[in-house]
């Protein structure tokens, strides 16, 4: 690694992120490990990959710095086995001897940069606080649905119902015609929907919908 050069691109909340460094070289996990450090990301290293699989990760926004070559595990079957698992933490890899079917390899499976041996730490830390900014925008939708979803289990199943009609852009005229329901009930249903749901308006209502996912079943 190169000297750094001065940067006002620091991390605006680096106490709450958290960088994972996966490399077999000590020296490089303690130079990596001083450079975040510096900017105030904790560092958590590993030398293996089976290393990093066995330990509890953190729930904070955070990324992966990996070499591409370890013993065992290599960094790319390391990757696939996340993606597998469901663990979409962001990954920067490292490599000595990077070629491009690797770099293409690593960037088709969802990687944010693929920098070779020796990189400048500018492009590092670039990497690492692009890759946290985007794991801190990935968990902040996943805590919208999920909120969302906790919402909409307290629906009825007629109002679940409802709801997806509603979303659909049908009017309580034609809801209640469809349902064969008097108009009156479907505007009680969809004022106890919009209650649950915590929205003030049907634009609000419908924007919560499309976030689940939820849409008319057509028979």
């Amino acid at each position: 690694m190169t000297e750094r050069p001065k940067s006002s691109h620091e991390p605006a909340a680096g106490k709450e992120s958290v960088v994972f460094v996966v490399d077999d070289d000590a020296s490089v996990r303690r130079a990596l490990s001083n450079l975040f450090q510096s900017v105030g990301l904790s560092v958590e290293q590993f030398g293996s990959a089976s290393e990093m699989l066995q330990t509890k990760l953190p729930d904070a926004a955070s990324c992966l710095v990996l070499d591409v070559r370890l013993p065992g595990l290599s960094g790319l079957d390391f990757q696939a086995e996340l993606t597998k698992a469901n663990i979409h933490i962001p990954i920067i890899f490292i490599t000595g001897h990077g070629d491009i079917p690797m770099t293409v390899r690593a960037m088709k499976g969802g990687a944010i940069d693929f920098l070779p041996k020796p990189f400048r730490d500018q492009d590092m830390l670039d990497a690492v606080l692009t890759a946290i900014e985007r794991d801190r925008k990935r968990r902040d939708a996943d805590k919208i649905v999920a909120n969302l979803q906790a919402l909409l289990e307290t629906l009825t199943p007629r109002e679940r119902e409802i709801l997806a009609l509603v979303s659909s852009g049908l009017m309580n005229k034609q809801i209640a015609g469809e349902l064969g329901l008097a108009e009156i009930t479907v505007k009680i249903h969809r004022g106890h929907i919009m209650k649950k749901m915590g929205t003030k308006s049907l634009a609000e209502l419908v924007r919560k919908a499309e976030i689940l996912g939820i849409r008319r079943n057509k028979s």
